[in-house]
């Protein structure tokens, strides 16, 4: 805990076997700790971190005042006991969250681990491992710490690992000892082995290690193939021995695990500051008091200190005056009572229970049920707007199925009939009565192929073959003719499985021979080479000798790639095979093309010695390989192509566009490689054929990154142009705001700006003008290229490139980088972000998040016990947000807006009674029923509004997925709703004492006896505040206000400038024929109109389109206007009749012209509480060409008035009827 912070270090030097020499580095031992606090620490660190809530430091200030008996009125315990009880409940809960965490690490610390000590291997805990020991492992053990593989038992020192905990990839991985030490697989051996290895300091980079071994006045290079790191598990090998490198906090796992953040929610951090706004607002009105005391003291008080003296202390009416300052900071504290916070933790609790007990969230094949692990976040699920998913395991099953092939130009997998029309329920094929070897679970349906494979035409075996060898996959035989695969991807396991059904069985393999059956034949193949994939290369290669000594190259790979290194004559067959790719793709299957070249000896003799040349260089070795492959790769002959089918979880694609409806964006953060990450997206309709550009970023250095940004932010803003003729991109948000064809363009990228003289007066720009255009793009980057995109001086360019797009991949990501494009995100959008995985790769990037969701699936728990939200599958991430996280955020913002209201008009009271009392601090209420207020007369309204209300039901969350974005633009509660709500309270709380104190304060009996008292007074105001505040219950429920106008206009809209009623409108932008048919009524919130039916509902279809178009509805207005004020973007605000000219919609008349020119009208909406305002629906218009929209059309949507003779100034059809008709219809 005390330990000094070391320099960091430049390289590491570790002697095996030697702890004094490696001690005086100091290096970190092997124990780790994820938790925050111990037992000394708990309570100082715990009580720091909730003293950040400006609340909690306000409530002891005032706990303080109370003490000094000279300014307190009110007893110190109406504070000191709600603001112990807050503080416990919460220092009891982190304290529980942090036991957990004690407990996950003294489980991993006290793993036993077999450590050679003197020649002796004796057992230790992992805590007690130094770096330099050399560690036994044995088969299914963990990795305890990052070593160097010294020896193994397996042939040729390989060693076989799972890396599931580092990068979420269940398949095998392979690891080589260098063969210097592979010798050394006895103790007595090993314990003399005194090596010395030079190497990198400790890092992040999972994929990469760079270091030297000296031993014997000998060096050996090492890399990341010589090491077994740290979260890995020993499969298929009976033991191995390493060399500890880097320990505990230096392994690369915990590099790139997160530290554990304090999260807080937006309301949060609003609360906050509207807290410190209160206290101001306080110590005004203390200000104000305090010298109407001063004045009454010397004005009127005086008159009275022969009978009624000051008190002892008090010799002057200015110490009077600052005595009653505190006094009255004390009594009018209750503007912000602990008990809001009481409340607010009941109500959080309440919702995390409801998500506990959804049983639509429960998994019955897991036996699994959702879990809410935080009772902090629930309303922040309400406010998402960015998802940040892993792949593997999260949205697909990491399931693969050989489907479809195409082979010497015909293809395979679809079964037909007769007339040419696909077959339904088909049997598969049954392989085990001819292939004992078959796997039982393969299934595939077109008899052709393995009639084809019977008769033995050889472009299908050369094909099969080329599955069964060009691979990289581990067989094990667990007895005679049960073979299990271990692959590096399950997609190539996939391959080699399809291969061993139709009798082209792989069955072992050495590093120099491949073993296979092929029909039942055993047959050895010499393995000459293997030319490994890798990103640049897209492909992998294989160089054999068969048993008649013939050399032939098989390899497999990206068709984009291999078709360009075909011999000519191929041309043919590689446009039919290209057709087939282009149907597999279409389907969203994984697709990779098969090509082969025959060898001469004096061919492979030549090319081998360069090979070995380049292996063997120290500089530059990755690019001479690289170039000796391509030498090889050349003049090859198509076979065909494969289709794999990685099967996603059930409900993804459903999943992903209700969320992208909802205006959700979703990044793929993966570290699978490019091609997988792509095909997947397309299977869950991320990525689609409709999208206008899919744009990759690849490149290997900073200049090429941002070359090939900033080439894909010019492409989006020339298709903007393209697409709208250069004249209608101001309708999507660009530049400033004008009126249809007289637009300003914005500048920037674009030099474009037409009839400046008609253009409103100019306004700044957002901080990118990409935003605002509405195409379909994607962007896909690398890991390497996301390295450099990442770095301080680029990291805008790329958010800018990447928020402009609708879907963003990110490939072969560690996971550090995947939590530093959460972070990113998080400090230049101010959006609130999820993060959701399921391995132990993502635990970095749930923490970073605002909100950590885990996946409970087949990748451990690691994610899970990281996260504040867990459940099995990723459909009901939908649930979570659009139901439960919409519910807890409009509950929450109505409970806030309800308890400010009610205190303030509970407070102000005392304020107005300083004038009557001379300003004296004497209450106006009993002081029990100050103490009792907020806990037992107005508690269990607002505690029932805050844990059950509902504006729609659940069923119409998940309909109409539109209505989850007022909490994305934080609509229900902010600074503007606050100081609505203090209002009200305010006039509440003149009107509660006012009225009373006018009517008693004259008022006397029949027999002359003064009526009024201080205690009459005094009930009589608690007794009408009690209902009234009860009463205001049912009139919290948020009204969004249209503003009528006169002479038939109807507020702004969206897509052009304002005309008068009844003239013709201009050429509509993009989408502007299709209404948004959203309508709001006062009685049920804005949301339960919107799902009422009659004339408003739209079809899913409908929905789906209208999102796509990127609807410009009242939210699309105020989420442009939400992105100004964000960026900085000081925009004049037109008024009169500049306001229409300036909008972005034409004004709807009811009048039969103007509703035939109408193509969309959307209204600026306005929130208000009060019961009397006006709710008008937005009138929906079928898509038709413009000027087909009737006045019936129009009539059709009801409009909601103040009163029931209003009509529309102007317009020459009648008015809309009274609002009781409508809502009982609508009802």
């Amino acid at each position: 805990m005390f330990r000094k912070r070391l320099p960091p270090e430049e390289e590491r030097r570790v002697r095996a076997n030697d702890r004094e020499y490696n001690e005086k580095f100091q290096y970190a031992s092997n124990c780790i700790m994820t938790s925050k606090y111990n037992i000394i620490t708990f309570l100082p660190v715990n009580l720091f971190e909730q003293f950040q809530e400006v609340a909690n430091t306000y409530f002891l200030f005032l706990l303080i005042l109370q003490l000094i008996p000279q300014i307190s009125s009110l007893s110190w315990f109406t504070t000191i006991v709600p603001l112990v009880l807050v503080l416990s409940i919460t220092a009891v809960k982190d304290a529980t969250d942090d036991y957990f965490r004690h407990k996950s690490d003294n489980q991993v610390n006290n793993r036993q681990s077999q450590v050679l000590i003197g020649g002796i291997l004796q057992k230790e805990k992992w805590m007690n491992v130094r770096v330099g020991d050399i560690i036994k492992l044995e088969n299914n053990q963990f990795v305890a710490a990052d070593l160097l593989l010294l020896s193994s038992s397996e042939p040729h020192s390989l060693c076989y690992i799972e890396t599931a905990e580092l990068d979420g990839e269940t398949n095998m991985k392979v690891r080589q000892s260098l063969s210097v030490t592979s010798e050394l697989g006895d103790p007595n051996n090993l314990a003399q082995f005194d090596g010395e290895v030079l190497c990198e300091p400790p890092n992040n980079k999972l994929d990469r290690f760079c270091g030297t071994l000296y031993w014997k006045d000998c060096k050996y290079p090492l890399s990341n193939q010589n090491m077994l790191l740290r979260g890995c598990v020993l499969r298929n090998t009976e033991s191995c021995y390493g060399l500890v490198i880097f320990a505990g906090p230096d392994t690369k796992l915990m590099q790139n695990s997160g530290r554990t953040k304090f999260k807080r929610t937006s309301i949060d951090r609003l609360m906050n500051t509207l807290v410190l706004w209160i206290f101001g607002f306080l110590v005004c009105m203390g200000v104000i008091l305090a010298i109407g005391n001063a004045v009454w003291e010397k004005e009127v008080g005086a008159l009275f200190q022969s009978f009624l003296p000051w008190d002892p202390p008090v010799d002057n009416f200015l110490f009077s005056a600052f005595l009653s300052f505190w006094s009255y900071v004390i009594i009018l504290n209750t503007v912000v009572p602990i008990s809001l916070y009481v409340s607010v933790e009941v109500i959080r609790l309440g919702h995390s229970y409801f998500i506990n007990w959804d049983r639509r969230m429960f998994c019955s094949r897991s036996n699994t049920a959702a879990e809410a692990r935080t009772t902090t976040l629930n309303e922040e699920l309400g406010q998402v707007e960015y998802i940040f998913s892993d792949k593997t395991g999260t949205l697909t099953q990491n399931i693969m199925t050989f489907n479809k092939c195409s082979i010497n130009g015909r293809a395979y997998g679809e079964v037909m009939d007769i007339l040419g029309a696909q077959q339904k329920r088909v049997q598969p094929l049954d392989f085990t009565a001819w292939n004992p070897l078959a796997d039982r679970d393969f299934c595939f349906y077109d008899q052709s192929l393995l009639e084809a494979v019977m008769v033995g035409e050889p472009a299908v075996h050369e094909f099969l073959r080329v599955l069964s060898l060009c691979h990289t996959v581990m067989s094990e035989e667990k007895r005679e003719g049960v073979l299990v695969y271990k692959a590096q991807s399950p997609d190539e396991g996939a391959l080699v499985t399809a291969a061993r059904n139709f009798g082209f069985v792989f069955r072992s393999r050495t590093p120099g021979t491949v073993t296979t059956h092929e029909l039942g034949k055993a047959v050895t193949y010499t393995l000459l080479a293997i030319l490994d994939f890798n990103n640049i290369r897209k492909r992998m290669s294989v160089i054999v000798r068969n048993p008649e000594g013939r050399i032939r190259l098989y390899c497999k790979g990206a068709d984009t790639v291999l078709f360009e290194r075909l011999h000519s004559c191929n041309h043919e067959l590689m446009n039919i095979t290209s057709d087939h790719l282009n149907e597999y793709a279409g389907d969203g299957l994984r697709t990779l093309a098969l090509a082969y070249r025959d060898l001469s000896e004096e061919q492979w003799e030549a090319w081998a010695e360069r090979f070995r040349g380049a292996d063997k260089a120290t500089d530059c070795r990755d690019d001479r390989l690289a170039a000796v492959y391509e030498e090889i790769e050349q003049d090859m002959m198509l076979l065909g192509a494969t289709a794999v089918e990685d099967k996603l979880q059930d409900g993804v694609p459903e999943t992903i566009a209700i969320l992208s409806l909802a205006n959700i964006k979703i990044w793929v953060l993966t570290g699978d490689k490019q091609e997988t990450a792509v095909n997947i997206g397309y299977s869950c309709k991320m990525l689609t054929d409709d999208m206008t550009e899919i744009f990759i970023v690849n490149g290997h250095t900073v200049q090429s990154v941002r070359e090939e940004l900033r080439k894909s932010r010019e492409r989006m803003l020339e298709s903007a142009r393209t697409r709208d003729g250069g004249k209608e991109v101001e309708a999507q948000g660009w530049g400033g705001a004008c009126a249809f064809g007289n637009g300003c363009g914005g500048g920037g990228a674009s030099n474009w700006v037409p009839n400046k003289s008609k253009c409103s007066p100019p306004q700044a720009p957002p901080s990118s003008l990409l935003e605002s255009i509405s195409g379909e793009f994607a962007l896909i980057i690398s890991g390497h290229s996301l390295a450099h995109a990442l770095e301080a001086d680029m990291e805008r360019e790329f958010l800018e490139t990447a928020c402009a797009c609708r879907a963003v991949i990110c490939c072969r990501v560690t996971p550090l980088q995947k939590a530093l494009v959460v972070e990113l995100v998080k400090r230049h959008k101010k959006a609130v972000t999820l993060a959701i995985g399921d391995g132990a790769n993502d635990v970095s990037m749930i923490k970073t998040a605002h909100i950590g969701v885990g996946i409970s699936g087949q990748e451990g728990i690691q994610a899970v016990l990281a996260s504040d939200y867990s459940f099995s599958q990723f459909r009901f991430l939908q649930r979570l947000l659009l139901v439960h996280g919409r519910w807890s955020y409009l509950r929450m913002c109505r409970f806030l807006c309800y308890f400010f209201y009610k205190n303030f008009a509970f407070t102000m009271v005392h304020f107005w009674f300083g004038f009557f009392c001379g300003f004296s601090a004497q209450t106006v209420y009993d002081q029990y029923f100050i103490t009792l207020y907020n806990i037992v007369y107005t508690s269990l309204p607002v505690l029932a509004m805050g844990i059950f209300d509902q504006d729609v039901p659940e069923q119409r969350s998940l309909e109409y997925p539109k209505l989850y974005e007022p909490g994305q633009l934080n609509l229900l509660f902010n600074k503007r709703e606050f100081f609505i709500c203090i209002a009200q309270g305010i006039y509440t709380s003149v009107v509660l004492f006012f009225i009373p104190y006018g009517v008693l304060s004259h008022a006397t009996q029949s027999n002359g006896v003064p009526l009024a008292d201080y205690q009459t007074f005094a009930v009589t105001t608690a007794t009408a505040l009690v209902i009234v505040v009860s009463v205001q219950v049912r009139n919290t429920q948020l009204v969004l206000q249209k503003k009528h106008k006169p002479g038939g206009r109807v507020g702004r809209g969206v897509g052009g400038a304002g005309v008068a009623s009844g003239s013709a409108l201009g050429r509509l932008g993009r989408g502007g024929s299709r209404r948004s048919g959203y309508a709001f009524a006062h009685q049920e919130g804005f949301g339960e109109l919107i799902t009422s039916g009659k004339n408003m509902r739209l079809s899913s279809m409908a929905l789906a389109t209208f999102a796509s178009r990127h609807s410009s509805s009242w939210i699309d207005t105020l989420r442009r206007k939400k992105h100004a004020n964000s960026t900085g973007a000081q925009n004049t605000p037109p008024t009169g009749e500049d306001s229409a000219a300036s909008s972005q919609t034409p004004p709807l008349s009811t009048s039969s012209s103007a509703a035939g020119k109408a193509g969309q009208a959307c209204n600026e909406p306005v929130l208000t509480h009060s019961p009397d305002d006006i709710a008008l629906s937005v009138i929906r218009c079928p898509e038709r060409e413009v000027g087909e929209c009737s006045t019936g059309t129009v009539q059709e949507a009801p409009f909601v008035w103040k009163g029931t003779g209003a009509r529309i100034n102007g317009a020459s059809s009648p008015g809309p009827p009274p609002i009781a008709e409508e809502t009982s219809s609508g009802e």
